[in-house]
C-alpha cells in the first residue's frame, strides 16, 4: 500500500479533464511534488505544481525528463486521445497515432522511469484505461484496439517491474463527463469520481479500479461468447 501525502507524483494529460482533477486531488491529499505534464505547458493552469513539457509519444523527450525527474515516485499515465477512426474504413495515420499515444505512451513512461521508480523504493504506476479495453463499440473501434493494447501492457509492466516493488494499477472506466465526451448523450461519472476511486485504489493497494457499473458489468462479460457480447451488432 502507498500514501500520496509526502510523494513525488507525474501527471501526463494534466491540463484538462481526468488529468487535472488528478492533480486537484493529489494536491488535496498532500502530495509532495505534483509534475503536471501536458504537450503545451502553457495550458498547466493549476497553481502549486510544476508544469512540464511532454509529448508521450516522443521516447527521446520522455528519458531527458526521466534524466531530470529523479524524485518521481508516481506515474499517471492520463494522457489519451479519441480519434473516432473505423478500423476498417479510417486513416491509418489517425488509428497509429491513437494507438501510439493511449498504448506506447504508459509503455514509454514505464520503461523511462522503471529505475527511478527502484531507486525511490519501487513506486507506483497508474494506468488510465477504458472499458473500451473489453468492448470494440461502432464509432470507437480504433480507441479500443489502443486501450485493449494499453490494458494487456500494463499487465506486462506489472509482471516484469514486480521484482523490483513496482505496483502497478489499471484504471477502467466507461463515460466521464470531461470534453472528451461532451458530444455523447449518454449517462456519464464525473472526473472527481473517478479520480477519488483511483486514488483510493492507489492508497489500499489495488491493482485494479473499476470504476462505474457499466464497467464492472462489462468486466463480467467477458466469459460470454462474441455472439452474445456483440448480440446488437452480429444479430
Amino acid at each position: 500500500m502507498m500514501q500520496i501525502s509526502g510523494k513525488a507524483v507525474l501527471v501526463t494529460g494534466a491540463n484538462r479533464g481526468i488529468g487535472a482533477e488528478f492533480v486537484r486531488q493529489l494536491k488535496a491529499r498532500g502530495a509532495r511534488t505534483v509534475y503536471a505534464a501536458a504537450r503545451d505547458v502553457s495550458t498547466i493552469t493549476e497553481p502549486g505544481v510544476k508544469p512540464i513539457g511532454l509529448d508521450v509519444t516522443n521516447a527521446q523527450h520522455i528519458a531527458e525528463h526521466a534524466s531530470e525527474l529523479d524524485d518521481i515516485q508516481v506515474i499517471i499515465n492520463n494522457a489519451g486521445i479519441a480519434t473516432g477512426e473505423s478500423l476498417i474504413e479510417g486513416d491509418l495515420d489517425e488509428i497509429r497515432r491513437e494507438v501510439e499515444t493511449n498504448a506506447f505512451g504508459p509503455l514509454l513512461l514505464a520503461r523511462a522511469f522503471a529505475q527511478t521508480l527502484a531507486d525511490q523504493g519501487g513506486g507506483a504506476i497508474v494506468n488510465v484505461v477504458s472499458a473500451a479495453s473489453w468492448f470494440a463499440a461502432p464509432g470507437a473501434t480504433a480507441y479500443a484496439l489502443s486501450k485493449a493494447a494499453a490494458w494487456s501492457a500494463t499487465d506486462g509492466i506489472r509482471v516484469e517491474l514486480a521484482r523490483q516493488g513496482t505496483h502497478v494499477l489499471a484504471v477502467h472506466m466507461a463515460l466521464v463527463d470531461t470534453d472528451m465526451t461532451a458530444g455523447v448523450d449518454a449517462p456519464k461519472a464525473s472526473a472527481s469520481e473517478v479520480v477519488t476511486a483511483v486514488l483510493d485504489g492507489l492508497e489500499a493497494g489495488a491493482t485494479e479500479v473499476l470504476a462505474d457499473e457499466a464497467t464492472r458489468g462489462l468486466k463480467l462479460s467477458l466469459s460470454a461468447t462474441p455472439e452474445v457480447r456483440y448480440a446488437e451488432y452480429l444479430g
